[in-house]
């Protein structure tokens, strides 16, 4: 285990630094086929209430996205993905005006105009494949700018086949994204790295990216890194092997507040899955991750503070 590195980003016009503590960032699902929440915060005044009890649970961040990701999800349009994040972001920013915002977003549209509505970080998760105008808004804008690692894209993407050579994938595909961002001109400074689990990954391949994270460290860059209530966690905690893939047609469980049986196994949503997710991270913060995506930070808080605490009695 080594020191995590010790980097600055600027948001607002203001240094922010990454580090010292592990930030969090909180989830906000604003779609209706989301396979955390199932729609739950479609409604602009539900949504803006969960934005505000992430605030209250410990989010340093929140995350704002009006199109699912999820294996199977298949594309919204611009219209209908502004019409869903705008109002949101609108009302978060009336309430939590010192709270950072993150538009979760593959289209430079959107971007634009979700930083117009007061969003102050970008996050693409195809890191610049789709969509190469969302480095120009995040330069125009002066915002950090997130680059996930995805292989495919979400409709297709857990039905393989799978890269050979993980690590070398994630490397060579955030290597194109990186000097994409820079080619455009955003300031190394600002740019996020996300090795992207469970995008286009087999089960496996995500516990290999959790076991050596630290890789990613060559590049010198802030990492973020997202494995709440995740498939392949899931799989783990209900007792599944890590070689094992997805049965046909079943890439994800949804959650939900019942047990339900996987595998032959109870799993309960609000603390065995917890638990896992709360290992998850830990795993990520000590292998060097600065900030961590999560939908519940209550949750994870406290693994949170134990793994800095470890961080800093390093030598």
């Amino acid at each position: 285990m080594t020191p995590r590195a010790n980097l600055d980003i600027t948001i607002r016009g203001r240094k922010v630094a990454l580090g010292e503590r592990t930030l969090i960032m909180g989830v906000l699902n604003v779609t209706p086929d989301s396979f955390s929440d199932g729609g739950r915060y479609l409604d602009p005044a539900r949504a803006i209430a969960q934005g505000l009890q992430l605030a209250g649970q410990g989010a340093d961040w929140i995350d704002v996205g009006g199109e699912s990701t999820r294996p199977g999800a298949q594309p919204v349009s611009a219209v209908e993905e502004l019409r869903r994040v705008l109002p949101v972001i609108r009302g978060l920013r009336r309430k939590l005006p010192d709270i950072p915002i993150s538009i979760d977003t593959t289209k430079a549209e959107v971007a634009e105009q979700a930083c117009e509505a007061g969003a102050d970080i970008v996050n693409d998760v195809s890191g610049l494949r789709f969509d190469a105008g969302l480095a120009d808004v995040a330069r125009r804008r002066g915002t950090p700018l997130i680059l996930m690692h995805l292989r495919g894209r979400p409709a297709t993407m857990q039905r393989g086949p799978f890269a050979r050579d993980i690590w070398l994938t994630i490397s060579r595909e955030l290597d194109r994204s990186i000097r994409r961002a820079l080619a455009a001109g955003v300031p190394r400074s600002q740019l996020i790295l996300d090795p992207g689990l469970g995008f286009g990954k087999a089960r496996r391949q995500n516990y290999e990216i959790l076991s050596a994270l630290d890789r990613l460290r060559h590049f010198r860059l802030p990492i973020l890194l997202g494995a709440s209530r995740k498939s392949f966690v899931q799989a783990i905690v209900a007792g599944e092997e890590p070689e094992r893939m997805p049965r046909a047609g079943a890439h994800y469980w949804p959650m939900g507040a019942a047990a339900r049986r996987i595998s032959g196994r109870d799993v309960r949503s609000k603390s065995d899955l917890a638990t896992g997710d709360a290992a998850a991270v830990t795993v990520a913060i000590l292998g060097g991750a600065h900030v961590v995506r999560v939908h519940e930070p209550a949750a994870i808080l406290p693994a949170v503070r134990v793994a800095d605490a470890v961080l800093a009695a390093l030598p």
